[in-house]
């Protein structure tokens, strides 16, 4: 079950609905098992009101339970930008070889955590400049995968997130 099982991380407040339920959607319908982490005490509230139930803090999130691990975007997740919790897990699921991904403004949290430093990767446009602060490569492109990262523009892009995802060899 593990290696169909993926960690999805949302905002408490302001999470970018369209990435959420296209990733959501493609990643269920091509026999994923999502499990919702959030710091959200009740539910998780999107850019345009959308609840979603958390199934675990960020506080029992373990690598070993899951394949992968995918962080959402909207202009919540700036919030978690600095959060040393997040880039600990990250890099847990990194040294592992297992899954990392990240869309919208999400992927500064990897290049905070040390991740993507000296690689290439994309982000929301705006936060490109996050991005190259921590000695990211920045690519405006819809998705960029260097090894296990993947990191996605916006949420025009999360058709090609989700596939993206779909597609890479999970351990």
């Amino acid at each position: 079950m593990i290696k169909r099982s993926l960690l999805l991380i949302l905002p408490a407040e302001d999470f970018n609905e369209d990435e959420y339920l296209t990733v959501k959607r493609i990643l269920e319908i091509s026999g994923f098992k999502l499990f919702v982490a959030s710091d959200a005490n009740s539910l998780c509230i999107g850019k345009k009101g959308l609840k979603v139930k958390a199934d675990v803090s960020f506080f029992n999130m373990n690598e070993n339970n899951f394949a992968g691990i995918i962080f959402i975007g909207g202009s919540g997740v700036k919030k978690y930008w600095d959060k040393k919790n997040l880039h600990i897990i990250a890099n847990k699921f990194f040294d592992k070889k297992k899954l990392v991904a990240a869309i919208c403004s999400a992927p500064v949290i990897l290049a905070k955590a040390g991740l993507i430093e000296g690689k290439d990767a994309t982000c929301y446009p705006e936060d490109r400049r996050e991005l190259e602060k921590c000695g990211v490569n920045y690519k405006y492109e819809s998705v960029v995968i260097q090894k296990n990262i993947i990191t996605a523009q916006d949420s025009a892009s999360s058709l090609d997130f989700a596939n993206a995802i779909v597609n890479f060899k999970l351990k």
